[in-house]
């Protein structure tokens, strides 16, 4: 993805609320062997950028003044009520130097699973991203999780995940759960309710002779 941002000179509240006034939101540009750099960008076109999540996990082209960096972006604030992206921040990545990033993680084949066909049950995502560490060409925009496999009473962790070539995921010494799956209590007590009267039927008496 590309974005478009222009050398921004001018720093400091009243400088920062006369760009977004003017429809301009303030970042920055850091890392790498060059100086930081602040920047504005359009603020329209950033704030329906950061509404795709291909724009939050993979390498940006950010063009300023004709010449294009490759970055990441790595943070940006929003004003607490409005629809108003505040400040954002951008990193530069290096080819060769392994970058680390949250990748957001697609959950798939839930239906097919044995705890959602022969149990009714319920999957929980208990995580929806994770950290990982990759060279920029091998960063994904997401991850799948097959869920076709579990059963009701187990869970899915990180080290059951098949990540792409290149991938490593953190996980800090915690083999993190990232699905769960459980029968919902409300459907363990009608299956209950339901089996009790076949279990106290008796057997009608035999009529005479």
């Amino acid at each position: 993805m590309k974005v478009v941002a222009f050398k921004r000179e001018l720093q400091g509240t009243g400088a920062s609320r006369r760009l977004r006034n003017s429809g301009q939101t303030p970042g920055i540009i850091y890392g790498g062997t060059e100086a930081p750099v602040t920047i504005s960008l359009d603020h329209n076109a950033l704030y329906h950028a950061l509404k795709k999540e291909v724009f939050h996990s993979s390498i940006l082209d950010l063009e300023i003044d004709g010449a294009v960096q490759k970055v990441l972006l790595r943070d940006f604030q929003m004003h607490a009520f409005k629809q108003l992206v505040l400040h954002a921040d951008f990193q530069r990545v290096d080819a060769s130097t392994k970058v680390h990033m949250k990748v957001a993680l697609h959950f798939a084949n839930a239906d097919v699973s044995p705890a959602v066909k022969l149990h009714g049950a319920t999957i929980s995502h208990v995580a929806n991203e994770i950290e990982v560490s990759c060279l920029p060409s091998d960063l994904p925009e997401f991850i799948t999780v097959d869920l076709s496999n579990i059963d009701v009473g187990h869970s899915l962790h990180i080290g059951d995940l098949t990540l792409p070539k290149g991938v490593t995921a953190i996980t800090h010494g915690a083999n993190l759960t990232i699905a769960t799956a459980s029968v919902p209590a409300g459907h363990v007590a009608a299956e209950a309710a339901a089996a009790a009267p076949a279990a106290d039927a008796k057997p009608a008496a035999k009529g005479k002779k």
